[in-house]
């Protein structure tokens, strides 16, 4: 991708519905600087994996000249809300500027098409590399030495729960959209209960819905809200028994939860031989919204 940006001048970022950690920054505000613009979305598993190294490069090099900006461009409908990004910001210990994208007036002026994506802009504001999605680090890093004309030993990185990098020699399951829009509709899932589907989710109607998924995979995740009706417990179940040591972040041993805030909940973290496994999420009251299922 090098060769296609090697003279295409970084776009301005009007069209941002505010800023967060920052005043509005600008391509002529940042002359001089080599700056990072990274493309993300609070649910987003593939963003969440690589943002310990964003993080990471933003505090090693901030002190020689980087300048790393978040662009956060909403997949899902409620990301459009500022206290869920803000949440997010806290919880992934943020404190680089981020632009508020909710209307896709940055994405649209990067021509940009994924989550996660890296632009890495020169100190003239060239766009001199990209990368999209996970993986590369080492190169990515030694790019912004590159651009920075510095030398050193990379940093160390280690993503812990939801951050952690995906066990990719046993992830044999896709990501699955629930929604009408881009339902992926297998035999893998299946729902049980009082439910309506809708654009982007499928909506419980009726407490003691359930959805089951047969997947392989260290890691399983949902993307889910409780929209308006507030918290929703809900159990988790693997292969009908509770899950265990195999817990993920946002369950207990016995497969307990609280869907709140619309995100990504990490629902099983496989221990030992990762296998394929049955998960069935059940929720106690009517409200529940479950957009995706990612996995890791």
């Amino acid at each position: 991708m090098t060769g296609v940006f090697s003279r295409l001048h970084m776009p301005p970022f009007t069209g941002a519905a505010e800023w967060l950690n920052s005043e509005p920054l600008s391509p002529e505000g940042l002359r001089g600087k080599v700056v990072l613009v990274d493309f993300w979305t609070l649910t987003c598993i593939n963003w969440l994996r690589t943002e310990p190294y964003i993080r990471a490069w933003s505090r090693e090099y901030r002190d020689d000249g980087l300048v790393v900006i978040g662009v956060h461009t909403p997949e899902f409908s409620f990301e459009r809300d500022v206290d869920l990004i803000r949440k997010a910001i806290a919880e992934r210990e943020i404190d680089y500027p981020v632009a508020v994208d909710s209307d896709y007036a940055i994405w649209s002026a990067f021509d940009n098409h994924y989550w996660p994506a890296e632009y890495f802009v020169d100190r003239e504001g060239i766009i001199r590399d990209t990368h999209f999605g996970e993986g590369r680090y080492e190169q990515s890093e030694r790019r912004i030495q590159e651009l920075l004309g510095v030398e050193r030993e990379l940093v160390s990185v280690e993503g812990v729960g939801v951050e952690a990098e995906a066990d990719w020699d046993h992830l044999g399951t896709p990501e699955t959209y629930l929604g009408s829009l881009r339902g992926d509709f297998s035999d893998d899932w299946r729902l049980q209960g009082d439910w309506a589907s809708e654009r982007e989710a499928v909506v419980l109607e009726r407490a003691g819905g359930s959805i089951s998924f047969r997947f392989h995979a260290r890691d399983a995740h949902l993307v889910m809200s409780g929209g308006k009706s507030g918290p929703i417990p809900f159990r988790v179940t693997l292969d009908g028994e509770p899950p265990g040591p195999s817990h993920g972040v946002h369950t207990d041993e016995d497969g307990n939860g609280v869907l709140g805030d619309g995100m990504m909940y990490q629902l099983i973290r496989q221990v030992g031989e990762v296998r394929g496994r049955t998960l069935e999420i059940t929720f106690q009251e009517p409200g529940a919204e479950a957009y995706c299922f990612t996995f890791g």
